[in-house]
């Protein structure tokens, strides 16, 4: 994904003060991360990570007090607090970090920075997905709190790969899964300007380093060498990304700064950026909990107009059924849908929807690609014709964990809809297209830990 001409201006990624833990100060730094807000499983997620570390940054992300008004102000009163303690403190001068991560045989490195913010019509920053307005005005009253970006968006890019088609952990540029890292990751035998400046930085000692509970090693370095930082930027400006988590936090920064007149800080998000010519993305699905349908409502009402069928458990073997079902359906006439229920001790099948339904119930203005996702089947003709369950918090959650999705679903007496993932050329298609997909439609990964560096807009 490349901004066309040598005097493009791409995306400009900018050095910051971080904001950072100091490690003398809290148990541990992995006792002090957070996944992202978003895919902290709540009630038990959340009470977890509070009680790993009094300064677990969770109490920012996700402040619990009895009113939004409230959690926003405990949010900002906290921050306060710990920086005036000395938890939290900005590094002493402006940098891009080298961001990595290691997840057994899988390998992501990438730039932490102030990424300017642009609209969608400039072509620069590629949305893929919907937004649900309740949640862009929940993180914007938090950031307005707390003056600060407490995590990172995840974005992806197109850089020149490392010159063999073959990225360092072992996959290809098609963005086939990888099984290792390759020898160039020792030989550092990048092309791109970015690529360099990580692979020289890489070669230091790191600025920290943990493992999170998942084992998840993760390790930061900061750039603030001059021509390092104008290497990184010659390269980026020609260069458009793609937003592969974050969508809410993105809109929130654009409606953010739409409301300063004046040039400043909220001209610019904190962001992630992943050449995924190199690090190729996982692209998983997230899926729905119907809290207020039983299963034993949800299964009657579309016998008639899908193939219902219950499959073995247990649930990764049920997923598999789940996964054989999608790609067969994508192989033969009709629509390429299917969906995996839950809730009632069971797994239950639904595809081969009926066409004459579909062609009822899902918009017909926008592209086939468009038409035939699966959460656009979920949320025209299940959920707005079939079930009649709105789309708001009360009756609808997203999980990113399927394990999850089931065992709140039979807790509460309600419908896990468990969902297969998007393949990534058809985001990417959609996306320049300027098409955006159902809300929560994807999950790309892996996400950046919470906690490893802030962006406080304070700061000088």
């Amino acid at each position: 994904m490349s901004i066309p001409g040598p005097g493009g201006q791409g995306l400009q990624l900018t050095p910051f003060r971080g904001l950072r833990y100091v490690a003398e100060r809290v148990g541990s730094l992995a006792a002090v991360t957070s996944p992202p807000y978003d895919v902290v499983v709540r009630p038990e997620g959340l009470r977890e990570l509070e009680t790993a570390d009094p300064y677990n940054i969770v109490r920012l992300i996700l402040p619990q007090a009895g009113t939004p008004e409230a959690r926003n102000r405990q949010a900002a009163e906290t921050l306060r607090r710990w920086q005036a303690d000395g938890v939290l403190a900005p590094d002493p001068e402006p940098a891009l970090y080298v961001y990595e991560q290691r997840d057994g045989p899988t390998l992501q490195r990438g730039l932490i920075g102030a990424l300017r913010l642009s609209p969608r019509e400039e072509g620069i920053v590629l949305p893929h997905e919907e937004v649900m307005p309740h949640v862009v005005e929940d993180r914007a009253d938090l950031m307005r709190a707390t003056a600060a970006h407490l995590e990172p968006l995840l974005l992806a890019y197109r850089g020149n790969g490392n010159g063999n088609g073959t990225s360092e952990s072992g996959a290809s540029e098609s963005g086939a899964p990888g099984n290792g890292v390759s020898g160039n990751e020792a030989a550092g035998q990048g092309t791109g300007g970015a690529a360099r400046v990580i692979e020289r930085t890489i070669l230091r000692e790191p600025l920290l380093s943990t493992t999170t509970e998942d084992g998840v090693d993760h390790h930061l370095w900061r750039v603030t060498n001059p021509a390092d930082l104008v290497e990184v930027a010659t390269d980026l400006r020609h260069h458009q990304a793609l937003i592969a988590d974050g969508h809410h936090r993105w809109a929130t920064y654009l409606r953010l700064r739409e409301e300063r007149r004046e040039p400043g800080p909220w001209d610019f998000g904190l962001v992630l950026l992943v050449d995924t010519a190199r690090y190729p993305l996982r692209v998983r699905a997230i899926h729905r909990l119907l809290r207020r349908l039983p299963p034993e409502q949800a299964l009657p009402a579309v016998r008639q107009a899908f193939q219902v069928r219950t499959v073995d458990g247990p649930l990764p073997r049920a997923l598999e059924t789940l996964a054989d079902a999608a790609e067969a359906a994508r192989a033969e006439p009709g629509a390429p849908n299917a969906f995996l229920l839950a809730g009632d001790g069971r797994f239950h099948l639904l595809d081969r929807p009926d066409p004459k339904l579909l062609a009822r119930t899902v918009p017909d203005e926008r592209p086939e690609a468009w038409r035939t996702l699966d959460a656009t089947v979920l949320h025209h003709t299940l959920l707005d014709q079939l079930w009649n369950v709105p789309d708001t918090p009360e009756h609808i959650g997203y999980l990113h964990d399927s394990a999850a999705a089931v065992e709140q679903a039979e807790r509460l007496g309600g419908t896990a809809v468990l969902m297969h993932p998007v393949r990534e050329d058809v985001v990417h298609e959609l996306a320049r297209q300027g098409i955006a997909m159902p809300h929560k439609s994807t999950s790309f990964g892996p996400k950046p830990a919470t906690g490893l560096v802030l962006r406080s807009l304070t700061l000088g």
